[in-house]
């Protein structure tokens, strides 16, 4: 498995970039999971639902399954947060993960830029971002710089830059 990441403030367009990335890299043959990190609590469940009364009468996991699909639902109840490394370790094995935020972790990561947002670039203090796809142009940048729509471009990147999860757990330390 190979590791990179999209890294941006809110509202830049990781998501929608994402989105965008996962067709054109499937059409290239090259299997994709993805990690998202929310900087805020969410809920997959629905009140109402058996998984959620589980869930709410204490059940530290859910799994549910179905013929379709299974998903399992881990509530911390005070733990702290997994690490980047630890949620990379429970993957299935696939050519290649993205990872959406963390920005602050140290894997490899293309910035994305919307000067709209009205934000500054994290590129100039982050030495693991290795390009930057924006709709505009960064000419001090040192590294790569694609317009945001050109997925093409940022799909060889991605394929290009991402690094190995052995390297991406060695720089954390080896936590698993």
């Amino acid at each position: 498995m190979r590791v990179i990441g999209l890294a941006g403030w809110s509202g830049a367009g990781k998501t929608t970039m994402l989105t965008r990335l996962l067709p054109e890299l499937a059409g290239r043959g090259v299997s994709v999971s993805t990690i998202k990190h929310a900087h805020h609590a969410f809920d997959l469940d629905t009140p109402g639902k058996d998984s959620y009364a589980h869930r709410e009468a204490g059940a530290r996991e859910v799994l549910i399954t179905s013929e379709r699909r299974w998903a399992l639902m881990r509530e911390l109840r005070g733990e702290a947060e997994a690490t980047l490394p630890e949620l990379l370790a429970r993957l299935s094995p696939v050519d290649l993960v993205i990872v959406e935020g963390f920005k602050r972790q140290p894997h490899v990561k293309i910035e994305i830029h919307r000067s709209a947002n009205g934000k500054p670039p994290l590129h100039p203090g982050d030495p693991s971002i290795v390009a930057i796809a924006s709709d505009i142009g960064f000419p001090e940048a040192g590294r790569p710089v694609v317009h945001i729509d050109d997925v093409a471009a940022i799909a060889d990147i991605i394929l290009a830059r991402a690094e190995p999860l052995a390297a991406v757990l060695a720089r954390a330390g080896g936590q698993e």
